[in-house]
Protein backbone atom coordinates (compact mmCIF):
# COMPACT_ATOMS: atom_id res chain seq x y z
CA UNK A 1 0.00 0.00 0.00
CA UNK A 2 3.19 2.48 0.78
CA UNK A 3 5.14 1.32 -1.27
CA UNK A 4 6.03 4.58 -3.24
CA UNK A 5 6.16 6.62 0.06
CA UNK A 6 8.65 4.06 1.65
CA UNK A 7 11.01 4.63 -1.58
CA UNK A 8 11.21 7.73 -1.24
CA UNK A 9 11.93 7.68 2.65
CA UNK A 10 14.29 4.92 2.23
CA UNK A 11 16.21 6.84 -0.51
CA UNK A 12 16.07 10.19 1.49
CA UNK A 13 17.71 7.87 4.10
CA UNK A 14 20.52 6.93 2.29
CA UNK A 15 21.49 10.68 1.54
CA UNK A 16 22.73 11.08 4.66
CA UNK A 17 25.70 9.08 5.09
CA UNK A 18 26.45 10.50 1.17
CA UNK A 19 26.11 14.16 2.51
CA UNK A 20 28.45 14.04 5.55
CA UNK A 21 25.59 14.41 8.08
CA UNK A 22 25.62 11.33 9.57
CA UNK A 23 27.69 8.14 11.27
CA UNK A 24 26.98 4.83 12.15
CA UNK A 25 22.83 4.64 12.81
CA UNK A 26 23.08 8.35 14.01
CA UNK A 27 20.19 10.56 12.34
CA UNK A 28 16.61 9.89 10.42
CA UNK A 29 14.63 10.92 7.49
CA UNK A 30 10.60 10.77 7.15
CA UNK A 31 8.35 11.38 4.63
CA UNK A 32 4.70 12.30 5.04
CA UNK A 33 1.47 11.03 2.96
CA UNK A 34 -1.18 13.85 4.46
CA UNK A 35 -3.95 13.00 1.92
CA UNK A 36 -3.06 9.10 3.86
CA UNK A 37 -2.65 10.36 6.78
CA UNK A 38 0.62 8.58 7.15
CA UNK A 39 4.35 8.79 7.28
CA UNK A 40 6.99 6.42 6.27
CA UNK A 41 10.23 7.02 8.42
CA UNK A 42 14.02 4.86 9.37
CA UNK A 43 13.41 2.29 11.84
CA UNK A 44 15.90 2.51 14.87
CA UNK A 45 19.23 1.16 14.90
CA UNK A 46 19.79 0.27 11.52
CA UNK A 47 22.92 0.29 9.71
CA UNK A 48 22.33 2.60 6.20
CA UNK A 49 24.01 -0.08 4.14
CA UNK A 50 21.53 -2.40 5.08
CA UNK A 51 18.78 -0.37 4.99
CA UNK A 52 16.13 -1.60 2.31
CA UNK A 53 12.79 0.52 1.14
CA UNK A 54 10.55 -2.44 2.89
CA UNK A 55 12.80 -1.58 6.08
CA UNK A 56 11.03 1.71 6.27
CA UNK A 57 8.27 1.63 9.07
CA UNK A 58 4.40 3.38 7.88
CA UNK A 59 3.26 5.29 11.14
CA UNK A 60 -0.08 7.03 11.76
CA UNK A 61 -0.48 10.66 12.29
CA UNK A 62 -3.57 10.98 14.24
CA UNK A 63 -2.26 8.00 16.75
CA UNK A 64 1.71 8.16 15.91
CA UNK A 65 1.41 4.37 16.08
CA UNK A 66 3.27 2.32 13.45
CA UNK A 67 0.21 0.86 11.36
CA UNK A 68 3.12 -1.65 9.00
CA UNK A 69 6.59 -2.44 9.63
CA UNK A 70 8.37 -5.30 10.59
CA UNK A 71 10.85 -3.18 12.40
CA UNK A 72 10.53 -0.95 15.79
CA UNK A 73 10.37 2.96 14.25
CA UNK A 74 13.36 5.60 14.99
CA UNK A 75 13.10 6.94 18.49
CA UNK A 76 12.70 10.12 17.55
CA UNK A 77 9.31 9.17 16.00
CA UNK A 78 7.08 11.17 18.23
CA UNK A 79 8.93 14.23 17.22
CA UNK A 80 8.21 13.92 13.90
CA UNK A 81 4.77 13.45 15.04
CA UNK A 82 4.34 16.74 17.18
CA UNK A 83 6.36 18.47 14.07
CA UNK A 84 4.37 17.14 11.42
CA UNK A 85 0.53 17.94 13.44
CA UNK A 86 2.14 21.28 14.16
CA UNK A 87 3.85 22.42 11.06
CA UNK A 88 1.11 21.45 8.15
CA UNK A 89 2.64 22.27 5.24
CA UNK A 90 5.57 20.37 5.90
CA UNK A 91 6.16 16.93 3.80
CA UNK A 92 9.47 15.72 5.21
CA UNK A 93 11.89 15.59 8.19
CA UNK A 94 15.54 14.88 8.52
CA UNK A 95 17.30 14.91 12.03
CA UNK A 96 21.03 14.52 12.37
CA UNK A 97 23.89 14.82 14.63
CA UNK A 98 25.96 16.89 12.62
CA UNK A 99 29.55 18.33 14.41
CA UNK A 100 28.72 21.69 13.82
CA UNK A 101 25.04 22.13 13.99
CA UNK A 102 25.43 20.01 17.47
CA UNK A 103 28.16 22.15 18.42
CA UNK A 104 25.95 25.29 18.75
CA UNK A 105 22.94 23.33 20.05
CA UNK A 106 25.69 21.81 22.94
CA UNK A 107 25.87 25.46 23.69
CA UNK A 108 22.42 26.29 23.11
CA UNK A 109 23.22 29.21 20.92
CA UNK A 110 20.65 30.60 18.10
CA UNK A 111 23.10 31.15 15.39
CA UNK A 112 23.28 34.50 14.12
CA UNK A 113 23.24 35.81 10.48
CA UNK A 114 26.50 37.06 9.65
CA UNK A 115 26.31 36.61 5.73
CA UNK A 116 24.69 36.92 2.61
CA UNK A 117 24.68 32.58 2.61
CA UNK A 118 22.91 32.84 5.37
CA UNK A 119 20.14 35.32 4.10
CA UNK A 120 19.85 33.49 1.09
CA UNK A 121 18.44 30.58 2.55
CA UNK A 122 16.18 32.67 5.73
CA UNK A 123 16.26 36.28 6.90
CA UNK A 124 16.43 35.14 10.51
CA UNK A 125 18.86 33.54 12.71
CA UNK A 126 18.63 30.09 13.26
CA UNK A 127 16.54 28.80 16.76
CA UNK A 128 17.50 26.89 19.28
CA UNK A 129 15.22 26.08 22.26
CA UNK A 130 15.96 26.33 26.03
CA UNK A 131 17.21 23.46 27.66
CA UNK A 132 14.52 20.86 28.66
CA UNK A 133 12.96 21.11 31.95
CA UNK A 134 14.16 17.36 34.30
CA UNK A 135 9.86 17.45 34.70
CA UNK A 136 9.35 17.30 30.92
CA UNK A 137 12.72 14.98 30.43
CA UNK A 138 11.28 12.46 32.83
CA UNK A 139 7.63 12.27 30.84
CA UNK A 140 7.43 11.47 26.83
CA UNK A 141 10.87 12.79 26.16
CA UNK A 142 10.36 12.79 22.57
CA UNK A 143 7.15 14.42 22.34
CA UNK A 144 8.60 16.99 24.25
CA UNK A 145 11.20 17.37 22.29
CA UNK A 146 8.82 18.24 19.35
CA UNK A 147 7.05 20.54 21.41
CA UNK A 148 10.11 22.28 22.45
CA UNK A 149 10.47 22.80 18.84
CA UNK A 150 7.18 24.12 18.46
CA UNK A 151 7.26 26.38 21.78
CA UNK A 152 10.48 28.14 20.03
CA UNK A 153 8.73 29.10 17.46
CA UNK A 154 5.76 30.07 18.44
CA UNK A 155 7.54 32.07 21.48
CA UNK A 156 9.19 33.96 19.01
CA UNK A 157 7.02 34.88 16.68
CA UNK A 158 8.41 32.72 13.50
CA UNK A 159 6.97 31.27 10.76
CA UNK A 160 8.40 27.56 9.85
CA UNK A 161 7.63 27.76 6.54
CA UNK A 162 9.92 31.05 6.42
CA UNK A 163 12.63 28.87 9.13
CA UNK A 164 12.57 25.15 8.27
CA UNK A 165 15.10 24.16 10.95
CA UNK A 166 15.87 24.56 14.36
CA UNK A 167 18.50 23.24 17.19
CA UNK A 168 17.28 21.61 20.18
CA UNK A 169 19.69 22.50 22.92
CA UNK A 170 22.27 20.11 24.40
CA UNK A 171 21.12 17.86 21.57
CA UNK A 172 21.18 18.88 17.84
CA UNK A 173 19.49 19.86 14.64
CA UNK A 174 16.20 19.14 13.05
CA UNK A 175 15.26 20.76 9.90
CA UNK A 176 11.66 20.57 7.43
CA UNK A 177 10.92 20.90 4.06
CA UNK A 178 7.79 20.59 1.44
CA UNK A 179 9.37 17.04 0.66
CA UNK A 180 11.90 15.02 2.28
CA UNK A 181 14.46 15.78 -0.62
CA UNK A 182 13.91 19.17 0.53
CA UNK A 183 14.34 19.00 4.42
CA UNK A 184 17.74 17.25 3.13
CA UNK A 185 18.99 19.96 1.68
CA UNK A 186 17.99 22.15 4.67
CA UNK A 187 19.98 19.82 6.88
CA UNK A 188 23.33 20.32 4.79
CA UNK A 189 22.61 24.34 4.22
CA UNK A 190 22.20 24.41 8.00
CA UNK A 191 25.35 22.26 8.75
CA UNK A 192 27.20 24.96 6.29
CA UNK A 193 25.56 27.92 7.95
CA UNK A 194 26.79 26.68 11.48
CA UNK A 195 30.03 25.92 10.02
CA UNK A 196 30.81 29.30 8.74
CA UNK A 197 29.25 31.22 11.76
CA UNK A 198 32.12 29.22 13.98
CA UNK A 199 34.79 30.61 11.51
CA UNK A 200 33.26 33.50 11.09
CA UNK A 201 33.58 34.13 15.50
CA UNK A 202 36.78 32.77 15.37
CA UNK A 203 38.15 35.26 12.93
CA UNK A 204 36.69 38.15 14.27
CA UNK A 205 35.02 37.40 18.04
CA UNK A 206 33.35 40.87 17.68
CA UNK A 207 31.41 40.40 14.46
CA UNK A 208 28.46 41.96 13.64
CA UNK A 209 24.90 40.15 12.05
CA UNK A 210 24.87 41.13 8.87
CA UNK A 211 23.51 44.69 8.19
CA UNK A 212 19.36 44.32 7.08
CA UNK A 213 19.30 45.63 3.96
CA UNK A 214 22.14 43.08 2.77
CA UNK A 215 19.62 40.72 4.26
CA UNK A 216 16.68 41.78 2.51
CA UNK A 217 18.29 41.99 -0.78
CA UNK A 218 19.99 38.26 -0.67
CA UNK A 219 16.36 36.36 0.96
CA UNK A 220 14.08 38.44 -1.68
CA UNK A 221 15.68 37.85 -4.84
CA UNK A 222 15.18 33.92 -3.88
CA UNK A 223 12.05 33.98 -2.27
CA UNK A 224 8.82 35.21 -2.79
CA UNK A 225 6.53 37.27 -5.66
CA UNK A 226 9.91 39.43 -7.13
CA UNK A 227 12.57 36.57 -6.99
CA UNK A 228 14.96 36.59 -10.15
CA UNK A 229 17.33 33.78 -9.02
CA UNK A 230 17.71 31.14 -11.28
CA UNK A 231 15.57 30.24 -14.08
CA UNK A 232 12.14 30.91 -14.76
Amino acid sequence: MYEELKAICHQANLELPKLGLVIYTFGNVSAVDRKAGVYAIKPSGVEYDRLRPEDMVIVSLETGEAVEGRLRPSSDTNTHTVLYRAFPKIGGIVHTHSTYAVGWAQAARSVPLYGTTHADHLAADIPCTEFMPDERIANDYETETGLQIVECFRKKHLNPDEIPMALVAGHGPFTWGTTAAKALYNAKVLEELCRMALVTEQVNPAAARLKEALIEKHYNRKHGKNAYYGQK
